[in-house]
């Protein structure tokens, strides 16, 4: 039996009276639904009050217990309709129609954060910060990510938690008005501008990190000035690697601590050189305790495919397949299913059109 969910936002449904019975009626049983996110414009084709949201910084829906938190805390929502708990009512509403609640949590990316605690951001070889991007080598970073997973269990009676940005956010990153794409920079420069050098992966790294920040400076400017692939050597790599697993399974394993016995949903790809918000693992050789590993398959529907089918290869865990139905074309879940997804997440119930919206019921009903 396949488990059928969608991700949602709180400010989907609080305000809404009717939002908690239609999004049921899409057939689902579980929602994913916004307790920390990051900055985005939304539009809400269905809310009584508002058609577009914009939520200017990172922040935490749920309710903010100012006693709980050190220096670095997320800062509350000042858009949509006002509530001081917005994910406790959203959840409540969807629990009265029978829907399990999974707590959505981004916990690295945060430029609000960022901005007000720069030493703590991601920093590249040339020395410049990346103010989305919370390094979890700080123990600030861990010690906030892991407040926002305890806020959450302490509060809510939540069945799962989702973990998105478990690890490091990169150099690719959607800034206001992007003007990055004429340097023409290959997938490994794009790689090598994400390796952290802030203090504390500096002293993570030890004192061969001076050295590998001159390398890959040298790879970055030999690609962008002469047309030379930038290229990292394999010991560089493979310390670099271990580091970055080291951290992330350390995350994890503390978040799985304090879930209670919820279920931790790990949205990750099977690349340990991804950063982003799918966190860059070795799938055969992580350890931590996840239940599952969250598979993003937007796009491509042959490569989504193959991705959850190599993935059931290298690793027990269950996948949960994250299909975005705002994307053209979409279709392929029962493929999904039968290359090894137990659970489908479709992305994203509060964006979709009606139409968009009968797909899922759709494939829902297709896929039992």
């Amino acid at each position: 039996m396949v488990r059928h969910g969608t991700f949602a936002y709180t400010w989907d449904i609080v305000g809404d009276p009717g939002a908690a019975t239609r999004i049921a009626g899409l057939g689902i049983d579980t929602v994913t639904l916004q307790a920390a996110y990051h900055a985005v414009r939304g539009v809400t084709p269905w809310h009584p009050r508002h058609r577009l949201v914009h939520a200017e910084h990172a922040a935490a829906y749920f309710k903010l217990r100012p006693e709980r938190w050190a220096r670095l805390r997320p800062p509350a929502p000042t858009w949509g309709v006002e509530h001081d708990d917005r994910f406790g009512a959203a959840s409540a509403a969807l629990s009265a129609e029978g829907l399990r609640v999974e707590a959505w949590l981004v916990l690295t990316h945060s430029s609000a954060v960022g901005t007000a605690a720069p030493e703590v951001t991601v920093r590249n070889a040339y020395g410049e910060r990346y103010p989305y991007a919370l390094c979890p080598s700080h123990a600030l970073v861990r010690d906030y990510a892991l407040t926002l997973v305890s806020e959450v269990c302490e509060q809510y009676d939540v069945a799962a938690l989702m973990l998105e940005a478990c690890g490091w956010l990169g150099f690719e990153h959607g800034s206001h008005h992007e003007k990055t794409v004429g340097a023409d920079l290959s997938a490994g420069a794009r790689t090598l501008l994400s390796i952290c050098f802030c203090a504390a992966c500096r002293t993570a790294l030890g004192p061969d990190a001076a050295e590998l920040a001159g390398e890959v400076r040298a790879a970055v400017d030999g690609e962008l000035q002469c047309g030379v692939p930038a290229t990292l050597a394999t010991e560089r790599a493979a310390a670099l690697l271990a580091h970055r697993a080291a951290v992330i399974g350390d995350l994890v394993r503390q978040a799985a601590a304090l879930a209670g016995g919820r279920e931790v949903l790990l949205m990750a790809a099977d690349d340990p050189w991804l950063t982003g918000p799918d966190v860059g693992l070795d799938l055969s050789a992580f350890r931590a305790p996840a239940d599952a590993y969250v598979l993003k398959c937007w796009g491509d529907p042959e490569a989504a495919v193959s991705q959850v089918k190599a993935a059931a290869g290298r690793t027990e865990l269950a996948l949960v397949a994250n299909v975005s139905v705002l994307e053209e074309p979409w279709e392929g879940v029962s493929r999904l299913v039968a290359a090894g997804a137990s659970q489908i997440r479709y992305y994203h119930a509060g964006l979709a059109s009606r139409a968009r919206l009968d797909r899922i019921r759709a494939a829902v009903q297709e896929n039992p």
